[in-house]
């Protein structure tokens, strides 16, 4: 017989939210719940120019203290630490399906050169619920480990969209996140799946300074993966000839030949020789980058040979075929300035690999998709279609970071519908000061409306909830 409790489910689930303290109605600063359509629509207002006013008189200001701090108080009460507040948010869809979700790799993004802690996820959840009063919720996977990614990416996918911030270790450095509760395997496993979670249903994941470096990472790590799982195929359901098979293991043959051969080199220097070794996707700065930068167009280096002639061909064929929100934004926008805050970067060669990884697999495919579907790697139809870099920065006058903004398209395979996620290695939600909100005072919305890294975050927002 099964026991009896003292609350039933409604009400167990009461207790715990107002023991939490958690908010049951999306937004905060508006007369009314806040949904898709409402956060859509007023990022949209933010963008349309420059100078017009707050939407919410009088409320364009959270805090001027230094209680605006995780966990404190509304809008910054809802934090992922278990699978306790696990379960109660997937008891409120009204919530989880109208707020963004904030994954924190790290405890902090640096320090700044006041010697200050900087938590600039407060920051994305201080702009969002000025600009649209839409809700975060916090995933602190520093402190709560990954243990099921694929199940979480599943939740996270079902919000308006997955922020992953930056954090102080090195993706080419496993014992730099020494110290937390997630090694860089359990963030880079999840990352994995926000990866290859991106659908019709789902809204967008934006990559921020480590979280840019970690989708890095993850690009490589998918195509070995998927290079691996077909040269072990033995054969594939309705193959009945076996052209599928071959031609597929054809093309991974060639993948991991060039992988395995691509060298990784800054300034004369080899720092990785093929794609098996730690610092291919990422590595050191030549020269760490801290402070405001001028967001440049990607251009391709003169002294690069030792890149395969096919690999800048396929960036070239993409860049000109799609979209990528940035690079609008580069032609159209005035000069973008932006606030850089980091010692690692993304490698070129690494970036222009993906993309022609994931573009040659992606073709390769179409033909024989039905074949793939009925198989023991239908997961391939879930990886992404290109990846494109789109602007750099200059950190000094022979030093630059080449790979500053990526956008990860999706193509659908049925209508080729183009979906968006976007990487970036600075950091639009920190103003020139690099303090996070509760440290300083919450910019104002005029100050939001004209800050260029706000703006970029904002529309990558708008533009990615379309799809």
């Amino acid at each position: 017989m099964p026991l009896k409790t003292s609350l039933d489910p409604a009400a167990q689930q009461a207790s715990l939210l107002q023991h939490l303290g958690w908010r049951t109605r999306p937004g905060i600063l508006g007369q009314h719940a806040a949904s898709a359509q409402s956060i859509h629509a007023l990022l949209g207002y933010f963008l349309k120019d420059r100078c017009s006013p707050s939407p919410f008189p009088g409320r364009d200001i959270l805090v001027d203290n230094q209680l605006f701090e995780w966990g404190l108080a509304p809008p910054l009460e809802k934090i992922i630490h278990s699978r306790t507040e696990l379960d109660v948010l997937l008891g409120l869809p009204e919530i989880y399906r109208h707020s963004v979700s904030v994954i924190e790799p790290w405890k902090n993004v640096g320090i700044n050169l006041q010697g200050e802690e900087v938590r600039a996820s407060k920051n994305i959840a201080y702009i969002l619920q000025q600009i649209a009063d839409a809700d975060t919720i916090l995933y602190p996977v520093w402190e709560s480990g990954v243990t099921n990614p694929r199940r979480l990416a599943s939740i996270l996918s079902a919000g308006l969209a997955t922020v992953v911030q930056g954090g102080n270790p090195s993706v080419h450095d496993a014992a730099s996140f020494d110290g937390a509760n997630a090694s860089v395997d359990d963030i880079l496993s999840l990352t994995d799946e926000l990866l290859l979670h991106r659908s019709s249903s789902s809204g967008p994941s934006i990559f921020i300074c480590l979280g840019h470096q970690l989708a890095a990472a993850s690009h490589v790590r998918l195509i070995r993966n998927a290079v691996r799982e077909v040269s072990n195929l033995s054969h594939l359901p309705l193959d009945e000839h076996r052209t599928a098979i071959a031609s597929l293991q054809r093309v991974c043959r060639r993948i991991a030949e060039v992988g395995e051969n691509l060298q990784v080199i800054k300034n004369g220097r080899t720092l990785a020789a093929g794609w098996h070794d730690t610092q291919f996707a990422v590595a050191p700065n030549e020269q760490i980058e801290v402070g405001t930068r001028s967001l440049l167009p990607y251009a391709r280096r003169s002294a690069d040979d030792h890149v395969p002639g096919e690999l800048h061909d396929a960036h070239a064929l993409v860049a000109d075929e799609l979209e990528g929100v940035i690079d609008t934004v580069l032609t159209l926008e005035r000069e973008l300035q932006i606030e850089m805050f980091h010692s690692d970067e993304v490698n070129e060669e690494a970036a222009l690999f993906a993309n022609w990884a994931y573009k040659l697999l992606h073709d390769t495919i179409v033909p024989i998709r039905y074949e793939i579907a009925v198989s023991s790697v239908s997961w391939l139809l879930n990886l992404p279609y290109a990846v494109e870099i789109l602007s750099q920065t200059r950190v000094d006058d022979t030093n630059w970071t080449e790979v500053s903004t990526t956008c990860i398209y999706y193509k659908d395979w049925e209508t080729h519908t183009i979906r968006r996620s976007f990487s970036c290695q600075f950091h639009p939600e920190l103003m020139a000061d690099i303090r996070d909100v509760g440290r300083r005072a919450g910019p104002r919305y005029a100050e939001l409306k004209d800050n260029d890294g706000v703006r970029l975050l904002v529309r990558l927002l708008y533009h990615g909830m379309q799809e």
